[in-house]
């Protein structure tokens, strides 16, 4: 078998609303090859990996798949269960799968399957594809050796416990989040200007300064002496003898550590000869060009968390340590503390496992003891001199045990840092009592952890990541920002348009994707079709939008899903036979599952065009509480009866005018009549696009509709504003209609625009993209032919798979067996040639249409042959 195909669809997608891959694999001499046709297939596969048990599949039940296997089911499901059960054994959970036959490709299936980590599913699922390959063999799998590779992936790409609090808790409070670098854990939270950053437990508040300070632990030490707050009297030395010196002026015991390290390491404690004194120095050294001697405060240690300037949890942190049992060495009963489930490498689980080394070896020696000591039963033996957990230490919650005292003088300290999330270690002998005279506050941390907090060894877990979360994110502020999502067929980009247009003209600061780039404002930032996930991203990324309108394209939906996971206000236009037969979506109905998703995405309201059946059908799909605003230029269409019967809103054409239904209430917004957008009233596609841009701004409800109605009459659809749509130019008493048509649909609503114009004659200039079906290009020639006067077709430079002239054969084979010798018929090579050629058939009066994937500097081609300018027009008098 081999993979022929994939895809990662991050977004939500035409499968879940989780991210999935989507691959095509060719099953070979596979195909049509059961479970059931291989001797002993099922039970190897099961021996290999037992936990399949616990698949349900379609059955329902804990061994619904075990059972699928013995009855006969095909390889590429069984392919995706295992993707499945790989990534949950190297640590990453996922449930979701789907395999189907390909429509017309033999021995191929679409296998889809979620994942968590990206870096794991394609390794994961190529894992799977050999191991069943080799099942069916009968060859001997090592399945660790297999799995050991995935888990060093996942424990690669896994998000640190700190960071996954932080965004369960956003999640929780319902705020986006997206990771910004693969490389390093810097999360975005919120979209555009509402956005927040944090990577750990720094955030986009920290101040650098207070970070700085933080990691310098004699500043840090001087600061907080500044305002009383009590710290213990240390030096900082630079070698071995100023240490001892300063060991002696302190009075022993001491404690050394490393002036800017972390995590405990090189940290030693209880100091007291000479010779202990220099080696922890040269340990300290090791992290730290400066050490802190410093006096030593008898106690327990303790670690506060301080957020936003107020403590959110407390914990006693305790070493690491073994009880002996009276039989077993030290070095035996660590690797049995080390067999807890709890315990994981690094911060994989609630506790570290514990690593023994020299720092090991030096603490259970300062006790009289070796790893090969056997304790006695119940002798509790000290395995490290600090408590951190990434060292193996425990944690204990305490919040509800701390002395006001206490926390006020660590929330003193955070503050006197200057740090907005902070952990504050201190050590005393009762936390239960205020801090004077009986411990100090030892460190201040910067981007202090959160699993000691979330998930202790022994109390009340504390929500501190949500703590954090709340911390930049007022009461009720989710973080978004307005997202307008529109997709459909055809009229996706003037709608669009519209719509940032009406925002910007209020003063909102606008983000746009449509087919054209990616606008901020009227800047264009990126080039080219820009309507997919990347895009999206993009403009929800940028700190200074502050409302996101995305075109939304089938494309971009099938190769990476949306790049956002809710919209608020979804408008789906038209559903019509386009792309048919690319990325499996051969029917129409195929493709407004396509469009579906994005109005499953909403949540808010979901503006649908009422004359369109795929559209309506949508309405079921919605949750209850999601509003539909139909728009229509039909007001007796049922649809819409039924929908103001039941008190819903509709925009609609009423005597040439846009009617917004606010259940009882009918609001005039303006006339088409005047609007330059629709050719005073003759473009009646623009019209329904006014009416869905309407529908989408009164369903958003942050315009009034008399912004509404100003904003869509100052909309100038120039070839600079939007281009390729509906752009008027004349040319020596020639009218040339110049827009991009490139379906059956599409042509069908620019021939009614130009039959609108009254010209004396239209002569057509039309081509279509070379990767649609032959049946698609027969019917628009068709269509084309019978509408027009005269009709040129040409064949763009892009086939798209097709032979040279082979397009150019369909179209006018298709135009001529429809109209025969009633009507000229042209065929020719190359764009600027066919354009020409249109125009010399053309006289004062009548109009060139131009459709296709033209360009607006074809036209100029034109202008150079008659020794004449093209003049752009703004709009079209009567």
């Amino acid at each position: 078998m081999k993979l022929i195909e994939k895809r990662l669809l991050r977004g939500p997608n035409i499968y879940s609303r989780q991210s999935c891959i989507k691959v095509i694999i060719d099953l070979e001499d596979l195909d049509n090859v059961s479970s059931a046709d291989v001797p002993g297939f099922t039970d190897r596969l099961c021996t290999l990996l037992p936990s399949l048990d616990a698949h349900r599949c379609s059955l329902g039940v804990r061994g619904g798949f075990i059972q699928r296997l013995r009855e006969g089911t095909y390889m590429a499901h069984i392919i995706e269960h295992v993707t499945l059960e790989l990534q949950c054994l190297a640590g990453s959970n996922a449930g979701f799968g789907r395999a189907r036959a390909v429509r017309g490709q033999p021995r191929c299936y679409t296998i889809v399957c979620a994942y968590k980590i990206e870096a794991l599913i394609v390794p994961a699922l190529e894992t799977a594809m050999s191991i069943v390959a080799a099942v069916v063999r009968g060859e001997d799998i090592s399945i660790n050796s297999l799995l050991e590779p995935l888990r060093r992936l996942v424990k690669r790409h896994t998000v640190g416990p700190s960071t996954q609090a932080i965004l369960d808790a956003a999640r929780q409070l319902n705020i986006p989040f997206s990771r910004l670098t693969d490389e390093a854990s810097l999360y975005q939270l919120g979209f555009g200007a509402r956005q927040q950053r944090i990577q750990a437990t720094i955030t986009g508040r920290t101040s650098q300064i207070a970070t700085r300070i933080a990691s310098n632990k004699q500043l840090t030490r001087q600061l907080l002496e500044q305002v009383g707050i009590p710290v213990p009297k240390g030096e900082v030395v630079y070698n071995v003898e100023s240490a001892l010196r300063a060991a002696a002026r302190l009075a022993r015991p001491v404690v050394i550590k490393p002036a800017d390290a972390n995590q405990g390491k090189g940290v030693s404690i209880r100091l007291t000869e000479p010779a202990a004194i220099t080696q922890a120095f040269n340990q300290a050294r090791q992290f730290s060009t400066s050490v802190i001697v410093e006096q030593f405060i008898e106690g327990a240690d303790y670690r506060v968390l301080i957020v936003d300037g107020k403590m959110v949890a407390a914990s006693h942190r305790e070493p690491p340590y073994v009880i002996g049992d009276g039989k077993s060495t030290i070095a035996m009963l660590i690797s049995a503390l080390n067999e807890d489930p709890k315990r994981g490498e690094g911060h994989s689980k609630a506790l570290t496992r514990i690593t023994v080394d020299v720092h090991t070896e030096v603490c259970v020696q300062q006790q009289g003891l070796s790893l090969e000591s056997v304790p006695l039963a119940g002798q509790r033996v000290i395995l490290r001199e600090n408590a951190n957990l990434s060292t193996g230490g425990s944690a204990n919650d305490v919040t509800a045990q701390i002395h006001p005292h206490i926390v006020k003088t660590c929330e003193w300290a955070a503050k006197q840092i200057g740090l907005d999330v902070a952990g504050v270690d201190l050590i005393c002998r009762d936390i239960s009592l205020p801090l004077t005279q009986q411990g100090a506050i030892v460190e201040v941390n910067a981007a202090p952890g959160l699993r000691m907090h979330e998930m202790p060894s022994h109390g009340s877990p504390r929500a501190v990541g949500k703590a954090i979360v709340q911390s930049l994110f007022k009461q009720g502020d989710d973080g978004r920002i307005p997202v307008l999502a529109i997709t459909g067929t055809n009229g996706k980009t003037t709608t669009s348009l519209l719509i940032a247009h009406v925002y910007q003209s209020t003063g909102y600061k606008t983000g746009l994707t449509t087919t054209e780039g990616v606008f901020i404002d009227d800047i264009c930032i990126r080039k080219g079709d820009c309507t997919g996930y990347w895009s999206a991203k993009t403009v929800l990324g940028s700190p200074e939008v502050e409302v996101a309108v995305l075109e939304t394209a089938r494309g971009g939906i099938l190769k990476r899903g949306l790049g956002f996971d809710y919209c608020d206000v979804a408008v789906v236009l038209n559903v019509a036979g386009d792309h048919l037969g690319l990325d499996g979506i051969n029917t129409v109905n195929d493709m407004a599952k396509v469009k579906r998703v994005v109005a499953t995405a909403a949540r808010r309201a979901v503006v649908l065009n009422a004359d369109d059946p795929c559209c309506v059908d949508m309405a079921t799909s919605l949750k209850p509480h999601i509003e539909i605003v139909y728009f229509s230029t039909d007001s007796q269409n049922p649809v819409i009866q039924a929908h103001l019967a039941q008190g819903g809103r509709c925009v609609l054409l009423e005597a040439r005018t846009v009617i917004f239904h606010n259940r009882t209430v009918q609001e005039p917004i303006l006339c088409v009549d005047d609007l330059e957008i629709t050719l005073r009233g003759r473009a009646h596609h623009n019209i329904l696009n006014v009416l869905a841009a309407v529908a989408a701004l009164v369903a958003q409800g942050n315009c009034s509709t008399a912004t509404i109605a100003e904003g869509i009459r100052s909309f100038i659809p120039s070839a600079e504003k939007n281009p390729l749509r509906l752009n008027i130019s004349h040319i020596n008493g020639v009218t040339v209609l110049h827009d991009y048509a490139h379906n059956l649909a599409a042509y069908r609503a620019i021939l009614a625009t130009a039959h609108a114009m009254k010209p004396n004659r239209i002569v057509g200039v039309i081509t279509a993209p070379g990767d649609r079906r032959d049946t698609d290009l027969k019917e628009l020639a068709e269509l084309c032919a019978q509408e027009l006067d005269e009709i040129v077709v040409y064949e763009i430079e892009e086939r798209r798979g097709r032979q040279v002239g082979e397009m150019l054969d369909i179209l006018y084979t298709g135009a001529l067996a429809t109209v025969g010798e009633k009507k000229p018929v042209h065929a020719v090579n190359g764009v600027q040639q066919a354009v020409l050629k249109g125009f010399q058939q053309c006289g004062p009066g009548d109009l060139l249409l131009v459709g296709g994937a033209t360009k607006l500097n074809d036209l100029q081609l034109i202008a150079e042959q008659i020794d004449s300018s093209i003049k752009t027009v703004a709009n079209i008098s009567d």
